[in-house]
């Protein structure tokens, strides 16, 4: 490429991040890095109204925990500050009476009664919704219709007014999308969009056009829902002397409900019972609370990598792919044109798959974090065990997330899985030991507490070896006595080999959960 790519996420600071957000700045991510370019974060809080405190620190942390790091934002700052067009208000009035002054806008007066009478006096049944167009703005109070001194006289006296494109009639305007091709929009079918609002505030049309301009972007990826302004924004270009700067372009597919009908909503994550948001969101107004992929308990590079295949591949059956990997096999050519259906499922399965892959040392401390949460014992709040300084009490976390993380899904699971290795359960499903419980078998665990009780080498090895031993003696068959001693143990029906857990939960606490569950026994 000619030019050095930068490329933009250009988010509104009005609410939490909805996963398709998150894939549209994973796709603009990945193709800066794989072009050596820039990524750029610019806040679009142009429209104050939707304005919603806390949102714009949520999409930096999310962002943050998805490992995608701005090159230029408000928060790492650049050399085209600021990154919040709030802060750039001033910049854009100069634009918009440029392309006043050359025709190819207007000052529109209207005032919001003006407005609702248009949409009432012109609705038919054609055409239910007029809009404020090249046929209905010769019957508004605007710049076209008014003389050149009433304008002048209403300019100076402050009337409030907005600038208005004036889209020209019945013209073709096309441009070669990266996914789609060609495509091409009749200027008669789109209205006269507002670019310069009363109190001075761009839309996000006008500041698009002018941000991406002052900012050299090369590249502009944004959801298909943005096609329907792509001739606005053409045109904007053209009618500003900036064609030859205008970036590429690239509307990404939608990410669909799971049955394809319509795109993915936070109702639809309400309704089916999984997550939309990248992360926790709770809306300060309300004090309503929408549950993220992270709390979840999703990987980082699990949520990254189901995302970048939402509507992508790299040609193969490669599903799991780091990101460094996906940043060396990435291309818009093969970004897919229709939606992508969000499968839950296969979320989970990309879940366990890291969760698989990773180290203990990598889970470590959100598992500790997680255990901690859920109050199991020996973890303090914030996540560190009780004594944290211990190598010993790291060591054991460390053996117990590798004999566990194979049976987990989501981080949550390391609390069933595992808090039992910690402290002992509340509960002992003695239902499924009592149908066939004997006095032979009641012998049997009595003889192996004492026996494990003076054993002086403590390896999971040698207790099953003892074990065994015993079983024989007393002419029993092992697999009978293993789901006895694994409820003991774990409590229930699960886990990983149980002298695997007897040997990390050490004599003491092996010894006094058989003899815990033997007196359950007797006394039922």
């Amino acid at each position: 490429m000619e030019k050095k790519v930068r490329v933009r996420f250009a988010p509104s600071p009005t609410g939490g991040l909805h996963l398709g957000g998150v894939r549209t700045v994973l796709f603009n991510y990945l193709f800066a890095k794989k072009h050596g370019g820039d990524f750029i974060v610019r806040i679009e809080d142009t429209d104050q109204t939707r304005f919603v405190e806390g949102a714009e620190a949520y999409i930096f942390n999310t962002l943050a925990w998805c490992g995608l790091t701005p090159d230029e934002s408000p928060l790492h700052g650049g050399p085209y500050a600021p990154y919040r067009q709030s802060e750039r208000k001033a910049s854009y009035k100069q634009y918009a009476d440029q392309l006043v002054n050359a025709g190819f806008a207007y000052y529109a007066f209207d005032t919001p009664e003006d407005l609702e009478q248009m949409r009432s006096q012109y609705k038919t049944d054609e055409n239910p919704s007029p809009q404020y167009n090249h046929l209905l703005r010769t019957k508004m109070r605007n710049s076209i219709t008014l003389s050149a001194d009433e304008v002048a006289e209403l300019l100076a006296a402050g009337t409030p007014h907005v600038v208005r494109i004036k889209m020209p009639l019945d013209e073709t305007v096309s441009f070669t999308d990266m996914i789609r091709g060609e495509v091409s929009f009749n200027t008669s079918q789109v209205d006269d969009k507002v670019l310069l609002k009363a109190d001075g505030m761009p839309t996000y049309h006008l500041a698009v056009v002018v941000d991406d301009y002052l900012m050299k972007i090369t590249h502009a990826f944004r959801g298909e829902e943005w096609l329907p302004s792509a001739p606005v924004h053409i045109l904007l270009w053209k009618y500003l002397g900036w064609s030859a700067e205008m970036p590429e372009w690239a509307h990404l597919p939608l990410i669909l409900k799971p049955d394809g009908n319509g795109k993915l909503s936070k109702r639809d994550g309400d309704r089916l019972g999984f997550p939309v948001f990248a992360m926790d969101w709770t809306d300060p107004k309300t004090g309503e609370k929408t549950t993220g992929f992270k709390e979840r308990g999703f990987l980082p590079e699990a949520f990254v990598n189901l995302l970048a295949l939402l509507g992508w591949n790299d040609g193969t059956d490669n599903e799991v792919f780091t990101i460094d990997e996906l940043i060396a096999a990435f291309s818009m050519e093969r970004v897919h044109k229709g939606g992508a259906k969000f499968n839950y499922e296969k979320a989970l399965w990309y879940n366990q798959e890291w969760i698989k892959r990773a180290t203990a040392a990598d889970l470590a401390d959100q598992v500790s974090e997680t255990l901690a949460a859920a109050g199991v014992e020996g973890f303090a709040a914030g996540g560190a065990s009780s004594d944290a300084g211990s190598a010993a009490d790291r060591v054991i976390l460390l053996r117990v997330i590798d004999l566990v993380k194979e049976r987990c899904t989501l981080m949550a699971d390391f609390v069933t899985q595992g808090s039992f290795f910690f402290m002992s359960p509340s509960e002992f499903d003695t239902a499924s030991i009592q149908p066939k419980w004997t006095d032979q078998k009641n012998m049997f665990f009595i003889e192996l507490s004492k026996a494990f009780e003076s054993s002086i080498v403590w390896e999971a090895h040698d207790l099953e070896k003892t074990f065994k031993e015993i079983a024989a003696a007393q002419d029993l068959k092992p697999g009978e006595l293993m789901l006895p001693l694994r409820i003991m143990l774990v409590g229930g029906k699960f886990g990983p080999g149980v002298f695997d857990i007897a040997a990390i939960i050490g004599k003491e606490e092996t010894v006094n959960r058989i003899q815990k569950v033997l007196s359950i026994l007797e006394h039922n």
